[in-house]
């Protein structure tokens, strides 16, 4: 029987969360702060944490954080509501497994819950639910796409060190595995590490290595990724996020090629291929002293940027049609397609968190409808409520809809609800909504919030 914490400061909320999940036979814990759930992990141990990414006392990604340090192997999944997607694709990056959006769906809930459980782990930018090995995916026929993938075609077959930069979500990883299935380097292990999940700790024993009794904890010697992806490609994603030291030895790894495991006199030859993948402007964090200069122009041998959903709409259908026969086949649906209203509601979104996004609402979608077409009542509630004031008889050839406006009138709705919720504690108010101070002033003097 497995067990699961929610941590859920909503009562009534986590009571019928608690109620569902016992009848599924799961054994559940509930604690309504983020430092109770944390101090339970002392004395409980847990399969997986259903966590609001709203607390009174801590934001959801600061008590993931504390979860992956003190336990590793528990999944987390994030409960948000429809304005928080962007950070809940953030939370993704430092380790939870998944996120589902508040009114939560029983169906979809359970279904994500068991593949927590199983550990099938889906992959934050990868395009393709069902055959990652083939890496088939969506290629799209936009000017920015077709370029995209002329310059994988261009670098695959070569050996050249590559960045790939774009938003979250936006397909990365699909990328760096089409570039390694197209490279003389195919036929050897494709090795993919999210460094945006590894503490400083974990990292340099995920990356090099460890021998038994390197560390407290270490009872058994570990081979590193750089080992395991020998004569392969080892992809880093989120590569920003090594601490100075683990950028330090990673240098030395691509120069020298070897690599020293943790508490070992040995150095160990190894022949790889390095893709790195960032949501961020490397440069800008060598320029500000996070980033190593001479591991970054190492890194930056060729460079590729994944353009986000809302630059390519003329690839939308295609991208739609793909995940939807895709969640046909996981959910054992039969759904041909997606009404006039709802195909403009697509139109009219900005897909915030990119594939990913896109991916979860049209499989909650099917998961809905079952056969025939998807009508409104299968969309999120949020989500409709974000383009409520668009015209649903508008042209659906292309975004033609002042979207700026929208995201700016719903920016300045979240900053005023939120800066009531803490009582006008612009510090707090700053931390739930993932910004600085600074930025938060900059926001409140531009719409006029006193």
């Amino acid at each position: 029987m497995a067990t699961i914490l929610i941590i859920e400061d909503d009562l009534t909320f986590s009571r019928i969360l608690e109620g569902f999940l016992n009848k599924q036979g799961f054994k559940v814990h509930i604690a309504h702060k983020g430092a109770a759930g944390l101090q339970l992990f002392t004395t409980t141990a847990f399969d997986l944490v259903l966590l609001d990414y709203r607390l009174p006392d801590m934001t959801g990604i600061e008590v993931l954080v504390d979860i992956k340090k003190s336990s590793p192997s528990t999944e987390v999944i994030i409960m948000t509501s429809f304005s928080d997607i962007r950070t809940a694709v953030k939370a993704m990056q430092v380790g939870a497994f998944e996120y589902i959006t508040k009114p939560v769906n029983p169906d979809e809930l359970l279904m994500i819950v068991k593949q927590a459980l199983r550990g099938d782990r889906p992959s934050l930018d990868s395009v393709d639910s069902k055959d990652i090995g083939k890496s088939r995916f969506v290629v799209g026929g936009s000017p920015l796409a077709t370029k995209l993938y002329e310059h994988v075609r261009l670098v695959a077959p070569t050996d050249m060190s590559v960045i790939i930069e774009g938003e979250s979500g936006t397909g990365k990883e699909n990328v760096a595995q089409t570039i390694h299935r197209l490279s003389m380097r195919a036929k050897a292990r494709f090795v993919a590490v999210d460094c945006g999940a590894l503490s400083m700790e974990l990292a340099g024993s995920e990356l090099f290595g460890h021998i038994r009794g390197a560390f407290t904890g270490a009872v058994q010697d570990k081979v590193g990724q750089f080992e395991e992806a020998h004569k392969g490609t080892l992809f880093l994603d989120e590569v920003g996020n090594l601490s100075l030291e683990i950028q330090m030895k990673l240098l030395r790894a691509i120069q020298e090629r070897v690599i020293q495991p943790l508490g070992s006199n040995k150095e160990i030859k190894v022949d790889v291929r390095i893709i790195t993948a960032t949501n961020d402007d490397l440069f800008k964090s060598v320029r500000k002293g996070n980033f190593r200069e001479d591991l970054y122009h190492r890194l930056n041998e060729f460079k590729l940027k994944v353009p986000a959903v809302r630059e390519r709409y003329d690839d939308l259908d295609e991208f739609l049609d793909f995940f939807r026969v895709s969640a046909n086949e996981e959910l054992s649906r039969h759904v041909s397609g997606f009404t006039k209203e709802v195909e403009e509601i697509f139109r009219s979104y900005d897909w915030p968190g990119n594939l990913r996004e896109m991916k979860n609402v049209v499989r909650r979608a099917v998961l809905l409808t079952s056969e025939g077409l998807v009508h409104l009542q299968a969309l999120p509630p949020e989500m409709l409520n974000v383009v409520r004031n668009i015209p649903l008889n508008a042209a659906a050839s292309g975004p033609v809809y002042d979207l700026k406006a929208l995201q700016e009138s719903q920016e300045k709705e979240m900053i005023i609800k939120t800066l009531k919720e803490v009582r006008y504690n612009k510090s707090k108010a700053a931390r739930i909504l993932n910004i600085d101070r600074k930025t938060l002033y900059s926001k409140m003097e531009k719409y006029g919030i006193a």
